[in-house]
C-alpha cells in the first residue's frame, strides 16, 4: 500500500507468467470451425487463438461458434476459422504484469489476452477468471492480515509478553499486551 495525495494504492506487480496458463489452445486460420471446437473440447477451454505462419491473428470463442455459425445454420465442417474469427487480435508482452492486463481488457472490452514474447510469438493466454483468482487469493490475505492486526480491548489480565499484571490490556497480533508492550510492538 501507498499513499499518494491521500488516496490509498493497494499494488500488484505480479508478472503475467506467474498467472497465465502456458501453451495456450491454437488454431490454423485455414482450419475449419468443426476442428477449432474439437480443439477447444479436447482442451476444455473457451477459445483458439488463430494462427497465420505462427503469427497470432485472431480468437475464436464459443461465441463465436454459436452466434456467426449455430445461430446461422451453417456447417461448421464448411466454414473456415478466418471466415469467423474475432480481430483484431489485443496482445499483452509476458513483461507486462497483472494489473497493466487487466487495465488491458477494461481498455478494449476482451475477456481474454494471448501473452506473447519478444518476438510476438503466443507463449500463453491470461483469461478474466484467472485475474479473479489472483484477486480472490490477494482479498483473502488482507483479511487474514487485518485480522492478525486487529486490536482489541480485553480489558484486565496479566501481559502475554512481559507477565504483567494490567488493566489496559489489548489483543495485538494474537496477543494480550499491555500500553509499554504495545509501545515496543511498534517501535
Amino acid at each position: 500500500m501507498k499513499n499518494e495525495k491521500d488516496q490509498i494504492h493497494f499494488e500488484t506487480r505480479i508478472p503475467l507468467n506467474e498467472i497465465m496458463q502456458s501453451n495456450p489452445t491454437t488454431i490454423g486460420y485455414e482450419a475449419t470451425v468443426a476442428e477449432a471446437a474439437a480443439s477447444m473440447c479436447r482442451d476444455e477451454v473457451g477459445s483458439c487463438i488463430v494462427l497465420k505462419n505462427n503469427r497470432p491473428i485472431g480468437m475464436v470463442t464459443e461465441e463465436d461458434i454459436n452466434c456467426k455459425v449455430v445461430a446461422k445454420d451453417k456447417r461448421p465442417g464448411t466454414v473456415k476459422v478466418g471466415e469467423i474469427m474475432s480481430t483484431p487480435l489485443i496482445t499483452v508482452s509476458v513483461e507486462k504484469t497483472v494489473g497493466d492486463a487487466a487495465h488491458m481488457m477494461i481498455k478494449h472490452r476482451v475477456r481474454r489476452l494471448p501473452v506473447v514474447d519478444d518476438n510476438n510469438g503466443v507463449i500463453g493466454i491470461v483469461t478474466v477468471r484467472d485475474l479473479l483468482t489472483v484477486s480472490t487469493e490477494i482479498n483473502e490475505l488482507m483479511a487474514d492480515l487485518i485480522e492478525v492486526n486487529r486490536v482489541e480491548e480485553v480489558e484486565i489480565g496479566m501481559c502475554d509478553r512481559c507477565g504483567k499484571m494490567s488493566d489496559e490490556l489489548k489483543r495485538t497480533d494474537n496477543l494480550n499486551l499491555c500500553s509499554s508492550c504495545r509501545e515496543e510492538e511498534f517501535l
